[in-house]
């Protein structure tokens, strides 16, 4: 089961990643350079959110604190579904990129 907050951060670092790509297309640069060279630059950022917003969640999924077993199944989810988009994130999304891309020159 994958978190809204999970999709959430797919689309959003997706978009990141793309809209970079896109704009060092139009500078010029070759595609697959291009994919890299977003993917990496824009690696910390989404390195940093996904890691944050897991580790708030954290406490959830741990049942810490009085009444969270109710909670737990939640948190489990919220952790879960936020590192495998950050794993989705960082490699299908510019892999896809990669195969679904125009090969026309910019």
């Amino acid at each position: 089961m994958v978190s809204l907050c999970s999709l959430y951060f797919v689309t959003k670092n997706g978009i990141l990643i793309v809209e970079f790509i896109n704009q060092l297309r139009e500078k010029g640069v070759e595609r697959s350079e291009a994919i890299i060279h977003g993917s990496v630059s824009r690696f910390l950022l989404i390195l940093m959110t996904s890691l944050a917003t897991s580790l708030g969640a954290l406490p959830i999924a741990l049942a810490l604190g009085a009444g969270a077993k109710s909670r737990m199944s939640m948190g489990i989810v919220i952790v879960g579904g936020v590192l495998f988009s950050l794993i989705f994130t960082l490699y299908i999304i510019p892999a896809m990129y990669s195969v679904f891309s125009r090969k026309k020159k910019w």
